[in-house]
């Protein structure tokens, strides 16, 4: 296939006249010049006025060269480079803005897009960046539902399993615990079975709380502001952080998902504050104004500092994506660290 000066090209192998490249690409009306010829044109000008200057200036060149006259063309060669490394600069900044986003992007933190100007090679560049990463936040938003989904899906399997065949053997072993401890005559045999029966409730307790825990029936049953304070109250005997909570009443009504996100946010949330944060006082809220309902966690442990995010962060900023919400982190105003998701009443979920 070979080219012809115009904007065809023919095709031996089909026997007709294709469509053909052009150096130069019109696009919606408009010419686009490619990068090289672009650099090309700056090192141009530069070089067209260093000429202009030698053949009008008042300048000539002896034989052997003068210290004068040295002085003069080493002034100007660098009045030449500072001129041509201050265009490219110019030039070539587009280039360093979008490596630098391309160093730090996060698909967990969408939106971030290149401002795009001009319809030349760099901005061309420029938009097929900010096109890709459209693409990729819609195919990782599509992962992650798809994945927490199967996650949310196995926490009820094992969840139901726990109630039903864990929960349902220690009930029985207490009850013939309960039973053999009424037969025994030994004083010592009794207290034994009796100290063999509570660690079995304990045990069945701890069963209990860690499927509550995997499938929070409460939301399910009473809603969202009962199954956080339920969650509250059983971080705070366990843990035994002072937790104070403050939800809104009359919070606008959420569809499943959103409620199952800000429950899962809030669970993380002060599950990380306990194990990490090495608090006393915690206060978590909800509310909603202007069109959000904004869940808040802050603490006042050692805040996050420089630590690097761990899974349990991720996992947060993986569950807001599902349902197109934000989530800020940073440090609370009397320190310690601060939570906020801010989940949209009218959104367009993945």
């Amino acid at each position: 296939m070979f080219t012809t000066a115009g904007s065809r090209q023919w095709s031996g192998g089909h026997g007709k006249w294709l469509p053909g490249r052009e150096t130069t690409a019109v696009k919606k009306g408009v010419l686009t010049v490619p990068l090289f010829w672009r650099i090309f044109a700056l090192n141009a000008v530069v070089l067209a006025a260093a000429t202009a200057l030698l053949l009008w200036a008042p300048v000539t060149v002896s034989v052997p060269v003068v210290f004068t006259e040295a002085l003069v063309l080493l002034g100007g060669l660098a009045v030449m480079l500072v001129a041509n490394a201050v265009l490219l600069q110019v030039g070539l900044a587009p280039l360093d803005r979008l490596s630098r986003r391309m160093a730090t992007v996060d698909l967990l933190k969408p939106g971030q897009r290149l401002p795009v100007a001009g319809h030349g090679g760099v901005s061309q560049l420029i938009r097929a960046f900010n096109d890709m990463l459209s693409r990729l936040e819609a195919e990782r938003a599509t992962s992650s539902t798809r994945a927490l989904s199967a996650q949310e899906a196995e926490r009820r399997r094992i969840a139901q399993e726990l109630h039903d065949e864990v929960g349902q053997s220690l009930t029985a072993v207490l009850l013939e615990l309960k039973r053999a401890a009424g037969r025994v005559d030994d004083s010592d045999l009794r207290a034994d079975l009796l100290h063999a029966q509570e660690t079995t409730r304990e045990s069945l307790d701890e069963v209990r709380r860690l499927a509550r825990r995997l499938r929070p029936g409460v939301l399910e049953d009473l809603g969202l502001v009962s199954a956080l304070t339920a969650l509250v109250t059983e971080l705070s005997t366990h843990t035994g952080l002072a937790i104070r909570h403050r939800f809104q009443p009359g919070l606008p009504v959420l569809d499943e998902q959103a409620e199952l996100v800000i429950y899962r946010v809030a669970q993380e949330g002060l599950t990380n504050v306990a194990r990490h944060a090495d608090a006393t006082h915690v206060e978590i809220s909800l509310r909603h104004s202007d069109g959000v309902v904004r869940l808040r966690i802050r603490d006042d442990g050692r805040g996050l500092g420089l630590a690097h995010e761990g899974a349990g962060i991720r996992g947060m900023r993986e569950r807001a994506l599902l349902v197109g919400a934000s989530l800020d982190l940073g440090a609370a105003p009397a320190g310690g660290a601060e939570v906020n998701l801010l989940v949209p009443l009218d959104r367009n979920g993945p």
